[in-house]
Formats: structure tokens, sequence, C-alpha cells
């Protein structure tokens, strides 16, 4: 067995572990290894634009607000901006800066006919270390993985 069905077997099993509404779940290091290695996968950065500006964002990243700054109002145009800027049969890797908006991203897609929908965990910053800050613990930023600013 290859090391990316390896990888997608483990985030289906973690999907039906926790019982998760997409296909399944992957660590940042996994997600950046099927970015690489199959076609069709696309890294959906779902956070908002204050953040791709001011945090970064992974390379290549297609980038739609989940929620918008300030007040983090819901993006009414979610769902017709995925659709005019992937395919519904792409492997979609939804990514925000925990994980948290990036599993209601998933979820909704894959409500709405995305065929395979998967959540990053750790999310691009990850969680806070003992100071309180973020970038450091976990994330794909802590991870090393390619991203860039602006």
């Amino acid at each position: 067995m290859s090391q990316n069905s390896d990888i997608l077997r483990q985030a289906r099993a973690r999907a039906q572990a926790h019982n998760l509404p997409y296909s399944g779940a992957l660590t940042p290091t996994e997600a950046h290894t099927l970015l690489g290695a199959l076609p069709a996968v696309k890294l959906v950065d779902v956070r908002t634009a204050a953040e791709w500006q001011f945090v970064g964002s992974p390379d290549g990243a297609v980038k739609i607000e989940w929620k918008s700054w300030p007040g983090m109002t819901a993006n009414p145009n979610f769902l017709e901006q995925l659709k005019h800027q992937v395919d519904s049969e792409d492997v979609l890797l939804f990514l925000c800066r925990t994980g948290g908006r990036s599993h209601e991203a998933a979820a909704l897609a894959a409500e709405h006919g995305f065929a395979e929908c998967y959540n990053v965990l750790e999310g691009f910053e990850g969680d806070r270390d003992a100071k309180g800050q973020r970038g450091g613990v976990n994330g794909w930023k802590a991870h090393g993985l390619p991203w860039s600013q602006g």
C-alpha cells in the first residue's frame, strides 16, 4: 500500500472515530504530502483576508473566506465561490487558523455534494503556547511547511 493510501485511510479512520460529517481529518504534514503527490487535490484556506495578509497562507492555497473580518460575519457566497474555484470531484483539504472554521467549511461542502472533503487538523497557526501565542506549538507553520505572506 502506498504512503498516500495510508494517509487517506488514517484520515478516514479519524472521521469515523469522531463521527465527522466529511471524508476525513489530516495533520498538516499529511495534507502537504497529499498536495504534492496526488492530482486534483486543492488546499482551501478559509481564514479571513486579514489573516492571509498579516499572518500568511500556504503556498498555492485557494483562498475563500468562511467568515469576514471585522465582525467575523459568515460569507453568504462561500458555496458559490467554492464551486467557481474547485471541481466537485477534487480532493478538498480545508484549513483555517486552528481547525474550527475549516471543520464547518468541510461539513458544508460535503453536505452540498463535494466528493472528498478533509479538515486539516491544527490549522495554519495551531494551538497557543504557554505565553498565549500561536505559531510555535503545532499547525502548518510550526511544521515548517511552505507558506508566504502578503
